[in-house]
């Protein structure tokens, strides 16, 4: 299937016309005979890119004392705890803060804190914090979700996976959608067979159907 993805990958790039940015390459994926009315049979899943989104992905820390000053090094916000009432009084402020950044991390003490005043803001989002354990440095949980990416079907059979950009290696490229596409079959009640059709374009360009099989 690799030799598939890269082909599909490189089409998709020839055929993109140059643009004045840089163009995310996604991945949408069709599925069938699953019934996405229950929410248990539903994609949610963050699944860590290997070779990287190939675009910043911004990460917050919720965090106070000696892992808000190991945050400050590699996240792009550190938020201290008194600040979680005032954006909780907020709530224009709360909604930019949840659309500026990708994910959150907050240590775990603050968790229950975060849920009673931003999960109105941030769990619609699917943003609520992971928690840092205590005494644990945060930087590695924060270079892991700087290449994560989040996939959510909903209750529909088509949903969209950025899979990098277009200036990365077609190779680095599929190597990404071969782990998205094996995370997703380790989902899905009857694996690939629940795969109708996998499509492969960059943000202005046609989409090039990637053969699975």
């Amino acid at each position: 299937m690799k030799d598939n993805i890269i082909s599909a990958v490189t089409e998709a790039i020839e055929k993109s016309p140059e643009r004045k940015f840089r163009e995310s390459v996604d991945l949408a994926i069709n599925l069938k005979d699953v019934d996405l009315s229950i929410p248990k049979n539903r994609i949610n899943e963050e699944i860590i890119l290997p070779k990287g989104r190939g675009k910043e992905v911004k990460v917050a820390i919720f965090a106070s004392g000696e892992t808000a000053l190991k945050g400050k090094e590699c996240a792009d916000l550190v938020i201290p705890p008194e600040e979680i009432d005032k954006l909780g009084e907020d709530k224009r402020k709360a909604r930019k803060l949840a659309n500026q950044y990708d994910f959150f991390l907050a240590e775990a003490p603050l968790m229950a804190r975060i849920g009673k005043v931003l999960g109105i803001i941030l769990g619609p989002r699917g943003k609520m914090p992971k928690p840092i354990p205590p005494g644990r440095d945060p930087c590695p949980m924060v270079n892991n979700l700087k290449k994560t990416v989040r996939v959510r079907s909903k209750d529909k059979r088509t949903f969209h996976v950025p899979v990098g950009t277009k200036d990365m290696k077609p190779e680095d490229i599929a190597d990404n959608i071969e782990e998205v596409i094996k995370r997703i079959e380790s989902k899905l009640e009857r694996g690939i067979q629940n795969i109708d059709s996998v499509y492969v374009k960059t943000t202005m360009g046609p989409a090039v159907k990637i053969k699975l099989r």
